[in-house]
């Protein structure tokens, strides 16, 4: 037997170069409304509700309304990414990463732009003629961590039913629009809570079966968007957002870029390079809330 013939053996070298897991991109951006803007910040007007007069009497004055008027302000940010691949370094490699190291820029753009929208849903927001006074997140669009289906004993608890519904419940209390799109995220733990939930996991309740597919994509006049980049409240409670869609707003003014281009002052090294200029902001209290959500509870 030869103890040579390891010598002979071959290692294989895949061309390919594959992005490790990662968020691709945005997942929330179809599910705000979205303006493009021109300038450092852009104001939106608002009007406020009223009531119509009951006239009691035959050629009475001419009523005069005060009807509410607000505005709010979005002010944009600056977003960057660049990395750099030596010529040395892409004639030892057997396929050119440059591209690759586009679409890593394009989807850390992505990810920066949920970031921008999850911290204003619940962040403040500005009013006033010039955007300069403070308007702080309604606590009353809070869905406690604790609600729960009747006869369950009181506890924090993860995602369920019941605070599903009690979120529809306060968009509806306040008068959004049945009809307008409402979305929730929630991330892969409080999924894996729902799931536990009969009525989620039911084919009676859903028209897919989400223990089938390990989603859950539509319930209670929510679409569900699986994201893992929603925060903790000071409890360590995952807040899961939800909101009507007229309820944020993604300001762009300039979207999404990537240019892969050669660097004279780099040795003409490849440089891939990423930018966008966005904000976002919270448009109306009444719209957005998120669901106290314990991590390590189940629905029940």
């Amino acid at each position: 037997m030869s103890v040579q013939i390891t010598t002979a053996f071959v290692e294989q070298y895949k061309a390919n170069v594959y992005h490790l897991t990662q968020q691709k991109g945005s997942k929330l951006r179809r599910a705000v409304r979205v303006e493009n803007v021109v300038g450092k910040n852009a104001y939106y007007e608002q009007l406020g509700s009223t009531s119509a007069r009951l006239r009691t009497s035959r050629h009475a004055d001419t009523p005069r309304m005060d009807t509410p008027h607000s505005r709010r302000r979005v002010s944009l940010s600056d977003y960057d990414w660049s990395d750099l691949v030596d010529g040395e370094d892409q004639v030892r490699m057997l396929t050119d990463p440059c591209s690759m190291y586009a679409e890593a820029a394009a989807m850390a753009m992505g990810r920066a732009m949920d970031d921008a929208i999850v911290a204003a849903a619940d962040g403040t927001a500005y009013t006033g003629v010039d955007g300069s006074t403070s308007t702080s997140y309604s606590s009353a669009m809070t869905v406690d961590v604790q609600i729960r289906a009747p006869g369950v004993s009181a506890a924090d608890l993860g995602m369920n039913v019941a605070k599903i519904l009690e979120a529809g419940a306060l968009l509806g209390q306040n008068d959004v629009d049945p009809d307008e799109e409402k979305y929730m995220v929630l991330n892969a733990r409080q999924i894996k809570s729902l799931l536990n939930d009969t009525r989620i996991s039911s084919h009676d309740y859903n028209a897919v079966k989400p223990l089938v597919s390990g989603q859950v994509s539509q319930f209670a006049g929510f679409n569900i968007i699986p994201c893992n980049r929603i925060g903790v409240d000071s409890n360590s409670d995952d807040k899961v957002l939800y909101w009507a869609k007229g309820g944020m707003l993604l300001g762009i003014g300039k979207d999404i870029m990537t240019r892969i281009s050669e660097r004279p002052d780099k040795n003409y090294a490849c440089q891939a390079f990423g930018s966008m200029t966005i904000g976002a902001t919270r448009m109306e209290e009444v719209r957005v809330g998120y669901i106290e959500c314990d991590p390590t509870a189940g629905p029940s």
